[in-house]
């Protein structure tokens, strides 16, 4: 490829942005609430600094619309980076999710190397499907790259779809916490030293979803749970995994980031669902967002 960077930049560990800064590598829908339109407001109100790197461009996100638009900007993002580097730009974290095409999954493993830091977070969402299917733009030789790009992270973000085409299982219709947490530790040993699971079901619970973490470093299994609410709402992941990072990022230790990303989702899916709109234009988000401003004052998540 092309204009892609080979000189990685030599970064002083102490370097630190007056405001917390990620690079937030992502695809930008002009309707619909998902990816940078979410993203970006919820982690400037967190005190983050958002510096958005497009993935793509869509006229619509993929959830529930035909005949989007789609802009691939891969033959864009070699010179984007090019930029930033003479810029000499640092990132406290990068943040990678939904990828335009698979020639981007090497684009993105370039961005870590070069901006790349020890004292840094490096996240992988790795948006790819939904309600046991991938989406529309998302093909198996992207499948089979996410596996790689996923080793260069810190922490990765699957939903349950996500992580069985990841370890290249069936998509479960539920799921107990001893088979997670294998699931959690195969998906660790691919890389990572957090690995989370969202939107598990949970046969003993059917009103009930989880969302599971590891931490491979010490050990230790996490879990939250919360009522299920019968609406899919696109976007959520993506918001999800935003106030995961901005918690990290802000001083939170990984069982109180993930309560508050679990519980934040649900209220905004509860703002939302009680609405006669349509589930595709994603939730209020508008209606809930100054509630991350709001102190932690209980918690639900466990010890398993």
């Amino acid at each position: 490829m092309n204009g892609i960077i080979s000189e990685k930049i030599v970064w002083s560990d102490n370097v630190k942005n007056v405001v917390p800064r990620i690079a937030a590598i992502h695809d930008i829908s002009g309707f619909g609430r998902a990816s940078l339109t979410v993203i970006i407001p919820i982690l400037s109100n967190m005190g983050i600094q958002v510096c958005p790197m497009p993935t793509a461009v869509l006229s619509t996100h993929t959830g529930g619309f035909k005949d989007f638009e789609f802009v691939d900007l891969t033959e864009h993002m070699a010179g984007y980076m090019n930029h930033w580097k003479s810029l000499k730009l640092t990132f406290e974290t990068i943040y990678s999710g939904f990828l335009g095409s698979s020639r981007q999954i090497a684009l993105v493993k370039e961005f870590f190397d070069l901006f790349g830091r020890s004292e840094q977070l490096k996240v992988v969402d790795p948006v790819m499907g939904d309600e046991g299917r991938l989406y529309q733009t998302v093909t198996d030789s992207m499948v089979k790259g996410m596996r790689g790009l996923i080793g260069m992270a810190d922490l990765i973000t699957p939903n349950i779809t996500e992580a069985a085409f990841l370890l290249e299982q069936p998509v479960p219709e539920h799921m107990g916490d001893e088979d997670v947490k294998k699931w959690l530790k195969t998906l660790s040993q691919m890389g990572p030293k957090y690995a989370v699971i969202t939107s598990v079901p949970d046969s003993r619970k059917p009103k009930m979803t989880s969302t599971y973490a590891f931490n491979s470093e010490d050990k230790r299994f996490w879990k939250v749970t919360c009522d299920y609410i019968p609406a899919y709402y696109p976007g959520t992941g993506d918001m999800f995994t935003s106030v995961l990072v901005g918690g990290l990022m802000t001083g939170d230790s990984l069982p109180l980031a993930l309560d508050r990303a679990q519980h934040f989702v649900s209220l905004s899916i509860r703002a939302t669902f009680g609405y006669k709109i349509p589930h595709r234009d994603g939730v209020l988000l508008e209606r809930v967002l100054d509630s991350l401003k709001a102190p932690v004052t209980s918690t639900s998540y466990e010890l398993i």
